[in-house]
């Protein structure tokens, strides 16, 4: 057990380097194109990576009873990935990852009010103690908030959501089925707001828009892969490497130094999302 924990833990660390460098390319084409094109492009090019496994299931495996979720998860998913790509986009790196990581606080209140599921004084201790490290980050002594970092934030919530209405769908419905009806209604509500700014992508930006695609597909599966060797609540705190590696390659890259509230806010959502998922797990 101790062997598939390390594996588990590695995996999740590079999958969470892979998402940290995804949000880097986001970066550096977000000057040139808009965030609803990348998001477009990059749905696109998820369900060209899907078409060999259609071809080889055909119509029988994406029979489904549930078309309405999967529509109400493509919906709430990819306003989240707008939302995340817009903060990668407008946000230091750093901030942008931390942000991310507040979804663990909306995870238990959605199950709680629609799934019925127990809230424990654990949980929601944690909560408390990570919306003050969202208070610090937002920084309201300045007088004004940041529009990016509430985007953020609203994205956060809004991928709580989704991972909560897969959790709704996991009983019935195969993970390729799930992805799949993702990618292909993520693609069609995508592409609304790409054509009223479309910008057709010159052959250096496909090959930024292909390594976005290349680098999330990647995050994807080696953080599927490393939930297969351990529980969610010993891996989960893993997932806050993202931070690390976000603020290292925003120092690198970019130039940013983190402020002190922001320092504060990272401690305070880091400690309190691991004890979340720590305690959810139990």
């Amino acid at each position: 057990m101790q062997e598939n924990l390390i594996k588990g833990a590695l995996l999740i660390l590079l999958s969470e380097l892979f998402l940290v460098l995804s949000g880097t390319v986001i970066k550096q084409i977000a000057t040139e194109l808009p965030t609803e094109s990348i998001v477009f492009f990059r749905n696109l090019l998820g369900l060209v990576i899907l078409l060999p496994w259609l071809m080889r299931v055909g119509v029988q495996g994406i029979k489904t009873d549930l078309l309405r979720f999967h529509f109400m998860r493509a919906a709430v998913g990819v306003t989240a990935m707008s939302c995340l790509y817009y903060s990668w986009a407008h946000l230091p790196l750093a901030m942008a990852a931390l942000l991310k990581q507040t979804a663990p606080f909306f995870m238990p209140l959605i199950g709680y009010f629609w799934l019925s599921e127990r809230l424990g004084l654990r949980t929601l201790l944690a909560i408390f103690v990570g919306f003050i490290g969202v208070y610090a980050v937002l920084n309201p002594q300045e007088g004004s908030l940041n529009m990016a970092v509430l985007i953020a934030i609203f994205g956060a919530a809004l991928g709580g959501l989704a991972k909560v209405t897969i959790r709704r769908m996991s009983g019935s419905e195969s993970p390729q089925r799930i992805v799949f009806y993702f990618a292909l209604f993520s693609t069609l509500l995508a592409a609304i707001p790409a054509l009223r700014v479309w910008m057709t992508p010159d052959s250096t930006q496909l090959m930024w828009l292909a390594l976005l695609a290349g680098t999330s597909t990647l995050a994807q599966l080696l953080l599927s892969k490393g939930y297969s060797f351990a529980p969610a609540g010993q891996l989960g705190a893993f997932t806050y490497g993202s931070v690390v590696f976000a603020a290292l390659l925003g120092w690198w890259l970019f130039a940013e130094t983190p402020a002190l509230h922001t320092c504060i806010g990272i401690v305070l959502i880091s400690c309190a999302g691991i004890f979340a998922i720590r305690a959810r797990g139990r």
